[in-house]
């Protein structure tokens, strides 16, 4: 009898030289790097990785569809598992308890290639968990990754909410609803004594920005007193903040009236004084023009916009949008007043947001300075060989008087 032949195991092999950023231990390849592909991965398949001279480097979950077209599991050879996903689970959430992360009601158990797991978003909201599979190796071990969280992870139910557009990236379908358990539309989350109802099926991410945490107990530390206005205030953490902390006055702007009735509702929740807060539903730049042609004046005015850059394709559409609100925003400042900006552009490095409101307020006509740096909380961890994991830039900038 013949032997039997078993066919060779899907790999990719790396065009030459292209294997450095994985010797750095960066977790992406890109199509430009593939020389060839060797059988035929399915979408999400492990699949081990070579170099063009035969040297094995890591192995990956592959993307037939995606310009990343494999993002690293391991860069050894033990097997990718139901056993080799808890392990990365478990580490997930020994590294958060290290922090003491998880006392948090609400907290980011897994940040998908910063705890090893790329694409998983894993948060929690009191007795729910709300996860996202925004790769095509997320997605593959998807009903795994769900029978791990629910056995090892107490919950009350699982929440999926795959519908964030990166998903049309991998060529994956768009997906939300309840998984597993049970879960209430709402849930309601406590963070800094303030408490919030986390909307699972409708919020923006995964119901809540968790990644503002300490950035917005730190606009409290700064509102005493003060006339702030809030942009992109969305169902207002930092309004909340800003009058917890004691300010005079909070203007917030958001284009959703669902949104501002939300922060109006979680005014009244926590016995704030509503009669400080003006909401104003409109586009931000309009109302920052209109507030320019008004003269009015503010002694903090917080940024926190969308993406303006998804990639880098859309960097310097971006960069002229940031450049403009900073703009306005310095203009509106009173000499001493405080700008906390920030950008979440993947496509807009450190550096770049930097140079831009540092443009911004040269244009404005202003004397300003940086002091404070500001990043997103412990829970969203950036991984040292994977610069993207940095996703969250922000800047507090003191205006001193005009130039």
């Amino acid at each position: 009898m013949p032997p039997i032949t078993l066919p060779e195991k899907p790999r990719l092999i790396l065009k030459e030289g292209r294997e450095q950023s994985l010797l750095r231990r960066h977790p992406w390849i890109f199509s430009g790097a593939v020389q060839r592909v060797i059988g035929a991965p399915g979408m999400g398949e492990t699949v081990d990785v070579y170099s063009a001279n035969g040297k094995f480097l890591a192995q990956v979950a592959y993307s037939p569809v995606s310009q990343i077209r494999a993002r690293v599991w391991t860069f050894d050879a033990q097997a990718v598992d139901a056993r080799f996903l808890l392990q990365r689970l478990e580490r997930a959430l020994e590294q958060r308890a290290a922090l003491g992360l998880l006392e948090q009601a609400a907290v980011r158990l897994v940040y998908a290639e910063s705890d090893g797991l790329p694409g998983l978003i894993v948060d929690r909201y009191g007795e729910v968990l709300v996860v996202q599979f925004l790769s095509a190796g997320a997605e593959f071990w998807r009903e795994t990754l769900l029978e791990l969280l629910s056995a090892h992870i107490p919950c009350r139910g699982i929440y999926e909410r795959s519908d964030a557009e990166v998903r049309t990236l991998e060529g994956l379908p768009l997906r939300s609803g309840l998984v597993w358990g049970e879960a209430p539309p709402f849930v309601e989350i406590e963070e800094h004594g303030l408490r919030f109802r986390v909307d699972l099926a409708h919020g923006h991410k995964t119901g809540f920005y968790l990644d503002q945490r300490a950035n917005r107990a730190l606009l409290r530390s700064l509102s005493a007193g003060r006339e702030v206005l809030d942009c992109f205030s969305y169902s207002g953490g930092f309004t909340l903040n800003a009058l917890a902390g004691g300010a005079r006055s909070v203007v917030a702007v958001d284009a959703s009236a669902e949104a501002l009735a939300q922060l109006r509702a979680h005014v009244n929740l926590n016995g704030l004084p509503l009669e400080r807060v003006e909401t104003i539903e409109g586009d931000a730049f309009q109302v920052l023009r209109r507030f320019r042609d008004q003269n009015r004046r503010f002694d903090l005015i917080l940024l926190d916009p969308p993406k303006f850059a998804p990639t880098a394709a859309q960097v310097e559409k971006a960069a002229r949008g940031y450049k403009d609100i900073n703009l306005l925003a310095f203009k509106l400042l009173r000499p001493g007043g405080l700008l906390l900006t920030f950008s979440c552009s993947g496509g807009v490095d450190a550096a770049l947001f930097q140079k831009i409101v540092a443009a911004a307020a040269l244009d404005a006509g202003v004397d300003a300075r940086i002091v404070r740096f500001l990043s997103q909380d412990a829970d969203h961890p950036i991984a040292l060989h994977f610069p993207e994991s940095a996703y969250l830039k922000g800047l507090v900038c003191r205006v001193s008087g005009p130039l």
